[in-house]
């Protein structure tokens, strides 16, 4: 007896949210790295001059880059993760961007003005970190490659049946056995009526020789 799993649909090979997260890795540890190269360890919270092209930064922003990176890396071994990762990017980045437009005052007030600006944020990386989080989301919500794995045969054993032997039957003997039992049995009757009853000893009238 053959049965049939249905249809399964799997994630078929390396996808493109694992491709962009792994990239995506990579570029944030190398901008981090390049930033604590040029910034240093010192006044890690602090203004620096000395930065990555347009964009600014200091030793705790080149720190927060190099962690990204790394998480990045990590989570991009998985279709799954690597949409972790672009959530994470999304909210994230996405959260630096609003609090860049509060410091830069073009929403609002800055909440946190009295923590001053920490990571030494400009309008440039305000701007970069609203295009991270637009490359989160798509990160997030690409597609995924799939593969639809054919159903897989699975041959059960039928259980064995023991061979049974079959006599065999004439049926004409059967059927001549049927037969002649009847016609002994009307002979059988036929020939006591014509010789009519039998008469014992002690039946015989008396006068009659033996």
């Amino acid at each position: 007896m053959v049965h049939a799993k249905g249809a399964r649909i799997r994630v078929r090979g390396l996808q493109p949210a694992q491709v962009l997260a792994g990239l995506a890795g990579i570029a944030f540890l190398v901008v981090g790295i390049i930033g604590f190269t040029r910034t240093g360890f010192g006044n890690f919270a602090g203004h620096h001059d000395a930065g990555f092209w347009r964009f600014s930064g200091n030793p705790l922003m080149s720190l927060v880059r190099v962690v990204t990176g790394v998480v990045g890396l990590l989570l991009a071994f998985g279709s799954g993760r690597a949409r972790v990762f672009g959530w994470l990017l999304f909210i994230g980045y996405g959260l630096l961007f609003v609090w860049g437009l509060m410091i830069d005052g073009l929403i609002a007030t800055n909440p946190f003005a009295n923590a001053g600006n920490p990571m030494d944020l400009g309008r440039a990386d305000t701007w970069l970190h609203l295009g991270v989080a637009a490359l989160g989301l798509l990160i997030a919500v690409l597609p995924a490659r799939r593969t639809i794995l054919l159903p897989e045969d699975e041959t059960v054993d039928e259980p064995t049946v023991a061979e049974q032997r079959t006599e065999v039957i004439d049926r004409d003997r059967v059927s001549d056995r049927v037969d002649d039992e009847p016609r002994r049995r009307s002979f059988l009757r036929r020939d006591h009526k014509e010789r009519g009853p039998e008469v014992t000893h002690e039946e015989r009238p008396p006068g009659l020789a033996h």
